[in-house]
């Protein structure tokens, strides 16, 4: 069974002991075509302790339901809904809502769109390290300038920057 309802999708209940209850899909089995709602279909799990650690007791639970009990409410019109299936200018298949036309999937993108978006920041990334390293060099362009104008730079950076050599061991002869 082909379910056109995804993870995520936000459904209101049209049958049932929850009907008129909203909530958002946590999962799907398409094959025995069966949703799990938060907040719908809640019943008690009586649980047994398998350790000491685990303590067992009456939990409330989310049960699954049918997909025919629910219907998806468009992002955009904000209405209950079936799902048409249209193309885009691309030729992309999407989740369309049969009374206001908008896609449900929002932006999908296609492995050609997102090897695109992957290239563009990667290009960005080495802008922006290129930029740090024409910042670190400008100081030093800087610094050189103000030699030429008569400061001794040369005097005060050699000062700080020199280290003393690493004291070398004997080999005891």
């Amino acid at each position: 069974m082909n379910s056109n309802l995804r993870t995520g999708d936000t459904v209101v209940v049209i049958a049932g002991k929850d009907k008129g209850k909203t909530g958002k899909i946590m999962s799907s089995d398409g094959t025995k075509g069966r949703v799990v709602v938060e907040g719908v279909n809640i019943v008690h799990k009586h649980t047994k302790p398998r350790s000491q650690k685990d303590r067992g007791g009456i939990k409330k639970v989310e049960a699954a339901i049918d997909v025919s009990n629910v219907m998806i409410i468009c992002p955009s019109c904000g209405k209950a809904t079936r799902i048409a299936h249209a193309l885009d200018d691309k030729g992309n298949k999407h989740r369309a809502c049969k009374k206001c036309g908008a896609y449900m999937d929002g932006e999908k993108k296609t492995r050609a769109a997102k090897k695109a978006d992957k290239k563009e920041k990667a290009v960005k990334a080495n802008e922006k390290a290129e930029e740090k390293v024409a910042k670190k060099a400008a100081p030093k362009k800087a610094a050189k300038t103000a030699g030429a104008k008569g400061v001794d730079v040369a005097d005060k950076t050699a000062s700080t920057t020199r280290r003393k050599a690493p004291a070398q061991k004997s080999l005891g002869k």
